[in-house]
Order: structure tokens, then C-alpha cells, then sequence
């Protein structure tokens, strides 16, 4: 039986498994990932249990509306948090220290898989080089805001 109490390392620990595995859902990745993460959680029934739980949570994360895409990760987010703090409270501490290992492993392998970028909404997230190139006095960007075209004053202009 575990002492019940996390310290601040092992709780952020908890929290990034559940960003993790809403990152590694639907990546080439994943299939190995649940797996993975079903063994941390021990083996027969219970292993099966979390493989539901998993694939759940990827069908939903899948399933999602643009509008609640959102709301439903990070609501998996914290669901799988709970589950990984819970876990590790149960843990006796020598199963704890190889259970954090193996969700540090977890964590690294969802990060390789996304990219490690991501963006909120409006955002763009970009892993990897980009180069944006305008021709013919044309304007270009990755995203654009509001934009005057013509020319720009004069230098010393009055701009106020």
C-alpha cells in the first residue's frame, strides 16, 4: 500500500501523462503508446480495462465537434491526470520510482510524436522549418492580420 501523498514532482509528472495521452491519440504512435501505458497500470483485468479506457478516450478525442474539441481534451486531460496521480498513490515507493520512469518514458515519446508544438485556438503550430517567400509585390505570411495596402508614408512624415 502506497503512503498516499505525492510530492510536487510526481503530481506535474501525473499531469504531463494526461497531456501525453491526448497527444500520442490518432499519431502513428499511438497503438504502442496505450499499450505501453496499459502495462504501467498492472496486467490482466486491469490492463484490459485501461486498453478500453484508452480507446475511448481516442474515440473521443477523434469524435469531438470543432466547437468542443477543446472541452473534450482537456477533459481527457485531466481524467488521465487523476488516473496517473491515482496510480502513483497506490504505488509502494520502489513500484512508484518505476512506474514514473516508465510515464517519463510515456511523456517523451508523445512529445517525439506531436512535434512537441502546439498551439491554442488561433494559433498555428509549426514543428520544423518554414520558409514563406512573397513574388510579384505580393504580401505573404503564415497567418496574416489586418493589412493596408499602398504605400507607406514618407520618412519624417508626420505619423501621428
Amino acid at each position: 500500500m502506497g503512503v498516499g501523498v505525492l510530492d510536487q514532482a510526481l503530481i506535474a509528472l501525473a499531469s504531463a501523462g494526461g497531456v501525453a495521452v491526448v497527444q500520442a491519440a490518432g499519431t502513428d504512435v499511438w497503438q504502442g503508446f496505450r499499450e505501453r501505458v496499459a502495462r504501467t497500470f498492472g496486467r490482466g483485468a486491469a490492463q484490459e480495462a485501461i486498453l478500453a479506457r484508452l480507446d475511448r478516450t481516442a474515440a473521443e478525442l477523434e469524435n469531438a465537434a470543432p466547437d468542443e474539441a477543446e472541452q473534450v481534451r482537456d477533459a481527457a486531460v485531466a481524467a488521465w491526470r487523476i488516473r496517473f496521480r491515482d496510480l502513483m498513490e497506490d504505488l509502494d515507493e520502489g513500484d512508484r520510482e518505476q512506474a514514473a520512469a516508465r510515464l517519463r518514458e510515456l511523456v517523451d515519446l508523445a512529445e517525439q510524436a506531436g512535434g512537441g508544438v502546439s498551439a491554442a485556438d488561433e494559433g498555428i503550430a509549426i514543428g520544423g522549418d518554414v520558409h514563406i517567400q512573397a513574388q510579384n509585390q505580393a504580401a505573404a505570411a503564415v497567418k496574416m492580420g489586418e493589412v493596408t495596402i499602398g504605400n507607406p508614408p514618407s520618412p519624417g512624415a508626420d505619423q501621428s
